[in-house]
């Protein structure tokens, strides 16, 4: 690759993903000032990624701009350690989500989930109290549970619902247990539980409790978060391509620029 093409190239990148930058840090502060507490816990890593980006790019583009040599190798070292970042990340979230799956029932046209099916990291991050103390009173908030009665008017069009992970396991009872439902968001709980399931017991008719203490809940919340990560792993892997090329295009700028130097 030429010199004037190399330079060109990462230097109108690199002005790019800084104006996206920009956009990123924007938004975290937007999501900072606008969300609760359960959407604030994600303003942090948006912030760092933006200034990441920003940091990374600007030393691109500086490097390009100025055809400076040493620039352009602080910008490449900095590209190569985000492609590891990458690379591992990707690798460890395939891994994490390789396990669990939802279990068909009988009559029902969603899953159940069991928490026992999901990686250990998984069960180590829904079983620390303080953990789901936040992600319990998140749900909550949510209203998830709330809006079932109001989607299904009919007990009939409840039972042929298709109710997301989270629906299933912490709106209602594990079909297990046995409790007739009444309509979308009661269950009738004079019946005795055909199971010695813990979760029979932990179910409450209350909008504040339903089944947000059990371990099906917490599967559903594994299961979201099992898809969610393995959107993000997909993503990775492309980003990981579009950088390794961006990376390649670097080293012959970086090259070239040396020459340049060289020559004078």
């Amino acid at each position: 690759m030429s010199t004037s093409t190399s330079i060109f190239v990462i230097r109108w990148i690199n002005f790019i993903t800084m104006l996206l930058a920009v956009g990123v840090v924007g938004f975290g502060i937007w999501m900072s000032a606008h969300h609760d507490g359960c959407r604030k816990s994600l303003t942090l890593p948006v912030l760092g990624l933006g200034g990441v980006i920003f940091v990374v790019s600007i030393v691109g583009f500086l490097g390009a701009w100025k055809n400076n040599s040493i620039l352009l190798w602080i910008y490449l070292i900095m590209l190569c350690l985000i492609l590891v970042a990458i690379l591992v990340f990707t690798v460890l979230a395939f891994i994490v989500t390789n396990n669990g799956s939802g279990h068909s029932v009988n009559g029902l046209r969603y899953k159940e989930y069991q928490l026992q099916d999901y990686s250990s990291w998984f069960l180590k991050q829904l079983n620390n109290t303080h953990n789901w103390k936040h992600l319990k009173s998140c749900l909550v908030k949510t209203d998830d549970c709330s809006n079932l009665s109001r989607r299904y008017k009919t007990l009939k069009q409840y039972k042929l619902a298709k109710l997301t992970p989270i629906e299933a396991g912490c709106c209602r009872p594990p079909s297990e247990c046995g409790y007739p439902a009444v309509n979308a968001s009661h269950y009738d709980l004079s019946f005795h539980p055909t199971s010695s399931n813990k979760d029979c017991k932990l179910y409450k008719n209350s909008k504040n409790v339903k089944c947000y203490n059990c371990d099906s809940c917490k599967a559903g919340v594994a299961q979201y978060m099992k898809t969610e990560w393995r959107v993000v792993a997909i993503f990775n892997v492309i980003l990981f391509v579009v950088l390794s090329i961006i990376y390649f295009v670097g080293c012959c700028a970086r090259r070239n620029a040396a020459k340049s130097r060289s020559k004078i």
